[in-house]
């Protein structure tokens, strides 16, 4: 009876180790938010989407701090799991979004993942090199940082299923 205990034992404590590991992604509520709007197409018809919710993601082009806000300006990727940024799929466009206070810029740098749920607030002109772009505006509710990948390294890692990586 008693290696019948120490498996169960076993078994519990794997799952609550499973459990915590996913404990750490973001989770946003998605109930009021479009999940298939694109920044291009909302482009094409954009007082039809002001003050609504939004959800994006993608990757950091540029971020600066203003007297009030930081504005971060974003390559839009379609979203995975966990709202992730698929960067292995094509660009939906560019957007701008306003986080009220300092983020800062060494941190919140170019080519870090990015995910931001938040109300679009409006359309801005700006320029893309020498080509003139309309950004859509978010004024963000909640922001997601992904961590930095590391350099692949020899490991093995235990989980729904057994990896090895070189």
């Amino acid at each position: 009876m008693q290696p019948i205990t120490r498996l169960y034992t076993l078994l519990i404590s794997s799952l609550l180790i499973l459990l915590s590991a996913c404990g750490s992604q973001p989770t946003f509520d998605t109930q009021q938010v479009n999940l298939k709007l694109t920044p291009q197409q909302l482009l094409e018809n954009p007082s039809a989407y002001y003050g609504k919710t939004v959800l994006w993601g993608g990757t950091i082009l540029q971020t600066h701090n203003l007297t009030d806000y930081t504005q971060i300006e974003v390559l839009a990727y379609p979203l995975g799991s966990y709202q992730r940024p698929l960067t292995d799929q094509s660009p939906q466009g560019r957007f701008l979004v306003q986080h009220k206070g300092y983020l800062e810029p060494a941190v919140y740098t170019q080519g870090r993942l990015f995910t931001v749920m938040g109300k679009l607030h409006k359309t801005e002109s700006g320029q893309v090199g020498e080509h003139s772009y309309n950004y859509p505006v978010i004024q963000s509710e909640q922001i997601h940082l992904w961590p930095v990948k590391s350099e692949p390294s020899s490991r093995i890692q235990f989980g729904i299923g057994i990896g090895i990586h070189n």
